[in-house]
């Protein structure tokens, strides 16, 4: 009686699965940031869709929770990807991504309180001060891995969508950022955040299709 060995699943299957499990994950964050948005009357912060006393407030944690998961599995699945530069070698896109997802965590977990306003003057609270900086350097170390990104010599049409995106984000955002905090066109800088927000998602989502695409094709010459 013979019997069949059982095939082993290759790693390069396994991370092609993480990927597309990873960006779909991420692509219903995005969704459901925006019906949350779609739901409030007024203009306000990203952050603010999960206020305290706010009624999206739930919905946007489960986004936040889904941005943590689906970003790690696709970090890990992108694990490969290096940038060629000395400094930017230093590290990986996937530790960038793994360091935002971890204080992507920690804003899910510690929300702003009614109204989110600046962490400083009369109206400082830690609880404000340390949402603001956790959502602060989860999006610089988004931003990072962009960058990080756009100098992968191995995926030419990746780092270039990813130059131009790291570009707009930190663009846009810091110009968001800098209008709320000088409460200078605080609706345009609103708007602006939710755009940041948007184009940062869209790239997770779109680098872990690419990485999926690749990983699954080289499971297939195998």
């Amino acid at each position: 009686m013979t019997t069949i060995a059982p095939q082993r699943v290759s790693t390069a299957a396994i991370e092609g699965v993480a990927a597309v499990v990873g960006s779909v994950a991420v692509g219903i964050a995005l969704v459901v940031i925006w019906a949350s948005r779609l739901m409030v009357p007024r203009e306000l912060y990203v952050s603010e869709l999960g206020a305290e006393g706010e009624p999206t407030a739930a919905a946007f944690e489960i986004a936040l929770l889904l941005i943590v998961g689906g970003g790690s599995a696709v970090a890990w699945s992108a694990r490969r990807v290096r940038a060629w530069p000395p400094l930017l070698s230093v590290g990986s896109p996937a530790l960038s991504l793994w360091v935002g997802c971890g204080f992507f965590l920690i804003a899910s977990q510690v929300t702003c309180t009614s109204g989110c306003p600046l962490p400083y003057g009369p109206s400082f609270t830690w609880q404000d001060f340390t949402h603001t900086m956790a959502a602060v350097i989860a999006f610089a170390a988004a931003c990072w891995a962009m960058i990080q990104t756009s100098f992968a010599r191995e995926h030419r049409v990746l780092a270039r969508m990813s130059l131009i995106t790291a570009v707009a984000v930190a663009v846009i955002a810091g110009t968001g950022g800098l209008f709320s905090l000088f409460r200078f066109q605080v609706v345009l800088g609103s708007r602006l955040e939710f755009v940041a927000t948007t184009i940062a998602i869209a790239w997770l989502i779109i680098l872990g299709t690419v990485i999926a695409a690749r990983a699954l094709s080289r499971n297939a010459r195998e």
